[in-house]
């Protein structure tokens, strides 16, 4: 139906120094990312976590350090080539889902395709395939008013997934969700990575979440403290 790459070979952070004025929130951060792997990273409020999800997911630029995506260096690209990269290669989701009100649930998740220019029937085709991955058979056509929390969440998922991603970066993607719903998500993740061969950065309080895992990175005062 559709083909998802599964060639990453490593996402690298080298050194990553970041400050806000006269506040440094991250102190030398060192951290590699395999291929399709689910990696959590946790630490109390003001540890440094989200900084490091968007340094790594090029929302956001490091003071000084590196980050490289296989052989590339992320810092060396030009904005347009960065915008390019991040709209094909990198998916996020966030705590709240950030959906378009007055766009349909497939509307929404072509969004991202429409971007990059794609085929538009193709693209139709390949997110109400996404869509029926996660169950969401029958829910295309419906705004997300009219969905529940957990749908729109799913949408969400949906959306960072419809250009193919390499690494999907999640930041407390279950924070605004009921138990029975964040458990579903939680399990969601995995399966996506085992059928689509995606690797996810979770920045997360959930310690369920973290527990399932392949590993969990715990940051405290924008260092890493120790990996589990």
């Amino acid at each position: 139906m559709f083909k998802f790459n599964t060639h990453l070979r490593m996402l690298k952070a080298v050194d990553i120094h970041k400050k806000y004025g006269d506040l440094e929130v991250l102190k030398g951060i060192n951290l590699n990312i395999k291929e399709a792997e689910i990696v959590a990273i946790v630490g109390p409020s003001g540890a440094g976590k989200t900084t490091l999800l968007q340094i790594l997911g090029t929302l956001d630029k490091p003071d000084t350090g590196k980050v490289f995506l296989d052989i590339t260096e992320l810092s060396s690209l030009k904005e347009k080539e960065l915008a390019k990269l991040r709209n094909k290669e990198i998916g996020f989701v966030f705590q709240f889902h950030h959906l378009m009100a007055e766009l349909t649930a497939l509307e929404n998740v072509c969004l991202p395709g429409w971007i990059s220019k794609s085929n538009d029937l193709e693209l139709k085709e390949k997110a109400i395939g996404i869509l029926k991955l996660l169950n969401l058979n029958g829910r295309d056509s419906h705004l997300p008013s009219e969905l529940s929390g957990g749908e729109q969440q799913r949408v969400a998922v949906a959306r960072a997934l419809i250009n193919s991603p390499r690494i999907i970066f999640a930041d407390e993607p279950t924070g605004n969700l009921d138990t029975k719903n964040a458990e579903d998500l939680h399990q969601l993740f995995f399966e996506i990575r085992n059928t689509l061969g995606c690797a996810f950065v979770i920045v997360t309080h959930n310690e369920q979440l973290a527990r399932m895992a392949d590993r969990t990175i715990v940051l405290q005062d924008g260092k890493i403290l120790k990996e589990i």
